[in-house]
Order: structure tokens, then C-alpha cells, then sequence
């Protein structure tokens, strides 16, 4: 008797078989001792991180490897510190010397041009985040926008909204005027806990 599928249609019986495919070499188990070395190799030639804690290996057989090979199977571990505050709280005042410095020196010559002065903002607002890095100022996250205006006799307004701590979170603006545009940079420092 004949298999019928749906619509009534008959089946054909499954006198093929599938094309064999060529197997995928097996990946070597860490617990054998030359591959566990090989993927020691490999993970050595590819890390380039600080080792602060080093979990000891599995048993005695491996340990024989060598010392040079535990920094390659480091886990980064941390202790939680429990702090609620900084250690060096953000200044406002030293900040925006720093700023307004910056804001100075490269911005002398410069007339308005607002192909110019769109990848300026960019390099300037770097130029920025790396000096306010320079403060040494931990656990801080920093947002800095740079915004240029151009002189053409209108008013301006800018508001920022954020939700943040006030004892410890601040910002800080800074400006620089010349004839044709003003530039206005804001740094924004937010303490993570």
C-alpha cells in the first residue's frame, strides 16, 4: 500500500541519501595536557592586559606548564570599595581656567566657517575631555559639548536638563568671543558610584 502525503499525492520512498559532508576537525579538550599548553599559547599571544589576580590552575599535572602561562588565563577581580563619594571632589574653578585656555589658544585666528568650525567642535570638545582627564579626577564621567554661534545681531537661549547628585555631580562653561561667532564649551562632570 502507498503513503500518501497531503493533497492525496503519493510519496516517494526516500531511496537517497543525503551527500556526506566532510566532519570538522574536533577542537582539542583543555584537560589534555598539549592542548591545554597549545590554547595557553594562543590566549598568551593574544592578551595584552595587567594581571591583578590569578586563579590557581586545576591540579598538580598542569601546574607544570610554567609561571608564564598563568597571566594568560587571568581574570581581572575587583573588591567592591563601598565608597559613596570621591576621593577628589570636581573643581569647578580650576577646570574652566583650563577651558577657557584651551578655548584661546585655538581658537585666535579662526573666522566663522561652518565647515570649519563643525569638525573644530569635535577636536576641540577632545582636546578638552583629555585636559579635564589630566585633573586626576576618579570615578567622574564627562560629557563636553561645544557649541559655536554666529554673530547676526539674534539672541540665543540653551538649556541642558540632568538628573544628578548635587553634592557631587557639576558643570562647568566656559566662553570665547570674537568679531564673527562665539563659542561657548560645557563640561558636564557626573560622579558614578
Amino acid at each position: 500500500m502507498e503513503k500518501r502525503g497531503w493533497g492525496g499525492k503519493p510519496v516517494a520512498a526516500a531511496s537517497q541519501q543525503p551527500p556526506m559532508t566532510p566532519r570538522k576537525e574536533r577542537r582539542p579538550s583543555m584537560f589534555e595536557k598539549e592542548a591545554y599548553a597549545q590554547i595557553l599559547r594562543e590566549r598568551l599571544r593574544e592578551s595584552i592586559h595587567d594581571v591583578q589576580y590569578v586563579e590557581p590552575p586545576f591540579d598538580d599535572s598542569i601546574a607544570d606548564i610554567g609561571k608564564e602561562w598563568k597571566s594568560a588565563l587571568a581574570k581581572l577581580k575587583f573588591a567592591n570599595s563601598y565608597r559613596m563619594e570621591p576621593l577628589k571632589k570636581f573643581q569647578a574653578y580650576s577646570v574652566e581656567t583650563k577651558v577657557q585656555q584651551i578655548l584661546k589658544e585655538n581658537l585666535k585666528d579662526v573666522k566663522y566657517d561652518d565647515k570649519v568650525l563643525s569638525h573644530l567642535s569635535l577636536e576641540l570638545a577632545d582636546r578638552i575631555l583629555l585636559a579635564v582627564k589630566e585633573f586626576g579626577f576618579h570615578r567622574y564621567k564627562f560629557i563636553i559639548k561645544v557649541l559655536f554661534i554666529q554673530k547676526t545681531g539674534q539672541a540665543i537661549n540653551t538649556a541642558s536638563r540632568w538628573i544628578w547628585d548635587v553634592a557631587w555631580d557639576s558643570w562647568v562653561a566656559a566662553k570665547h568671543e570674537t568679531e564673527t561667532y562665539v563659542a561657548l564649551a560645557l563640561v558636564f562632570a557626573l560622579y558614578c558610584e
